[in-house]
């Protein structure tokens, strides 16, 4: 079965964009990664699913997590059964 991997929109030295990866990657969780720092056409595809400016935002098959630390990201990779 071959698994849809999440999109993770991040900025170059945010902490809670490390923090957020430090999370996918204990949990194993495979992601691509897409750095919108200094890209104009990423940051706009960042802004038009997050509905704002700020990251991370994870995009998990249409569900979209925005602006959010490991607090949030927990409970949400739980509801969109990460593991």
């Amino acid at each position: 079965m071959s698994m849809i991997r999440p999109i993770f929109y991040t900025k170059t030295g945010c902490p809670w964009c490390a923090e957020a990866r430090e999370v996918l990657d204990r949990e194993s969780i495979a992601y691509d990664e897409k750095v919108v720092t200094g890209n104009d056409e990423l940051f706009a595809e960042m802004e038009k699913l997050s509905g704002q400016t700020k990251a991370p935002v994870l995009d998990w098959s249409g569900e979209i997590l925005a602006d959010f630390g490991a607090a949030e990201l927990v409970p949400f990779l739980a509801r969109v059964n990460a593991k």
